[in-house]
């Protein structure tokens, strides 16, 4: 007899959701799997300590992918979370579920079931909404702690007024009736502390006996007996060894690791496994297939004052020397900050160009406005004090593919964002740029106004915007689409059961499943994902 009844591969997002839901019944045996280790760290915890999280190898996978050839061949590091709640333990906590031609357009696709009338629920279910938004839009009952942040800084005010300028008005709601405008984002917070998914699900419950969590342990590949997984191999402490499951297999490792983890099995291109010498033992070419991000660069400009975060001899006693007292004795001050405490959503004359009514007329760029100094050169850190806004687009067209290196080793992946590989994303991202800038141009900026370090005022034209963005463009951390659902021969899960096709027992259900990419922050959606997998699992074998 098999150890568990349930494997659940990834601590993050939504594999917590589904563990949560399967162990609820105390008959059901769940193992959920994490390759990372616990996050009980003030680096976590604190959401200013996301400063020492990207990049640290403790928690964060840091992937580096491949040369991007429309960007100058640069490589760009990955960050995904490798930790007890996954990214959600490393990520700015921004609460943004997408726009709702999104999950209208996977209908669309094929994707019966995924409409915004058919999710709106699911979010509403997780959701313990603090800010006494509207019940149409928002759940008081659920896990999900939902609030504004603790203490956000006041020129987070002066951004949203300057709005104005670019008829952006202000919007108190994302995730209501409309996307469109400025203002502070709600965070998944506890009284300025982080939630993560893990939090959230997972640590109120560990008490239940039929609940396992193995941390540090890598899932090397499924063991197949034909259609059917029997468990997986992992390694755990440098050891080898074999999870049994009796009923299913549940992959919620994320866009990057899901997919390896089929591709180590044989399953995926057929061509490409031979190539590597695995045996291909599922012809499914489209693991792997269809990576989507949102590509993203920032303008960035000094500050005339010390009014913003930022390390001077102005601020050092008041805000910097005093912000651990004001932290642990009010929860309000510089520790507080998630970096990104305001930004909104526009429409770049290209969405205002296309057919009204059609999800092309939607906001078409995302901002993050940050009440600090970013870089121009690079740096993580910078002396000084001054306002950055970075703007990403929404809607890429340009798609990429993570890969098995072939090293022999069925472990590590080429990951190719392919950015900028569809010209229609350069356009939009140099016209976001434009209406960034239209914004910090406002005057309510002027009493704290210095020079704009990047662009710079050197950089006017197009062609000048483009080159910068070849240069600097990043990613904004929100890869989907590798395992992606629908009813195409690229498909790899189905709609309706998010069951790998050619398998009858082996589901993915996490962010990889997205067939696009939504118009948003993408660590919420895959909580909704996880709580309608976790119900189709219930449903086909407990209803």
């Amino acid at each position: 007899m098999s150890d568990y009844d349930y494997i659940v591969v990834g601590a993050g997002a939504a594999g917590c959701v589904v563990a949560n839901r399967l162990s609820a019944d105390p008959k059901i045996r769940v193992c959920l799997i994490e390759a990372g280790g616990d996050s009980n760290s003030p680096w976590v915890n604190i959401p200013a300590g996301i400063f020492g999280l990207y990049g640290n190898k403790k928690y964060d996978y840091a992937f580096e992918g491949t040369p991007q050839e429309h960007l100058y061949n640069r490589k760009m590091m990955v960050n995904r979370g490798k930790a007890l709640g996954g990214s959600t333990a490393i990520n700015s906590m921004v609460y943004i579920r997408g726009n709702q031609n999104d999950y209208d357009g996977w209908e669309k696709l094929g994707c019966k079931g995924w409409s915004y009338q058919d999710v709106l629920p699911v979010f509403k279910k997780l959701e313990a909404n603090q800010n006494s938004q509207s019940a149409d839009y928002h759940g008081f009952d659920g896990e999900l702690m939902v609030t504004k942040q603790k203490d956000s800084h006041a020129v987070c005010a002066t951004f949203i007024k300057a709005g104005a300028s670019a008829d952006l008005p202000e919007n108190r709601d994302f995730n209501g009736p409309s996307q469109l405008g400025l203002g502070c984002y709600d965070v998944k917070q506890d009284e300025g502390q982080r939630v993560s998914s893990y939090s959230a699900f997972i640590k109120p419950i560990l008490s239940r006996s039929n609940l396992t969590v193995l941390t540090h342990t890598d899932v090397l590949s499924l063991i197949l007996e034909g259609d059917l997984a029997q468990g997986v191999n992992a390694e755990s402490a440098g050891q080898v060894k074999q999870i049994w499951a009796n009923k299913e297999v549940i992959l919620s490792a994320g866009t990057i690791v899901s997919p390896r983890v089929l591709l180590a099995s044989g399953i995926g291109n057929k061509s490409d496994l031979e190539d590597l010498a695995i045996e291909c033992r599922v012809d499914l070419p489209g693991v792997g297939e269809n990576l989507q991000d949102h590509i993203d660069s920032m303008v960035t400009v000094r500050a005339k004052t010390s009014a913003t975060i930022g390390v001077s001899l102005p601020s050092f006693l008041p805000h910097v020397l005093l912000a651990p007292f004001k932290y642990v004795l009010q929860r309000k001050g510089w520790l507080t900050t998630n970096y990104v405490e305001a930004g909104g959503f526009a429409r770049t004359h290209l969405a205002e160009q296309a057919e009204f009514g059609s999800a092309d007329a939607d906001p078409d760029i995302q901002f993050h406005f940050t009440p600090l100094y970013r870089s121009h050169r690079g740096k993580k850190f910078e002396f000084g004090h001054g306002y950055s806004v970075f703007t990403c687009v929404l809607r890429p067209r340009s798609r990429g593919t993570v890969k098995l290196a072939k090293d022999g080793s069925n472990r590590h992946v080429l990951i190719d964002h392919n950015f900028f590989s569809d010209e229609r994303d350069q356009k939009v991202l140099i016209e976001g740029i434009k209406k960034a800038r239209e914004i910090l141009a406002s005057p309510v900026f002027d009493d704290i106004r210095g020079a704009e370090m990047a662009p710079g005022n050197k950089v006017k034209t197009d062609e000048d915007i483009l080159h910068y963005l070849r240069e600097t463009a990043s990613t904004v951390y929100h890869p989907v689409g590798t395992c992606k659902m629908g009813i195409d021969d690229m498909s790899v899960v189905d709609p309706a059961s998010l069951k790998v096709r050619g398998l009858k027992n082996v589901r993915v259900i996490d962010a990889s499943i997205m067939p696009t990419l939504i118009s948003g922050n993408t660590s919420s959606p895959s909580m909704m994902i996880g709580e309608k997998g976790a119900q189709m699992i219930l449903d086909e074998h407990y209803h």
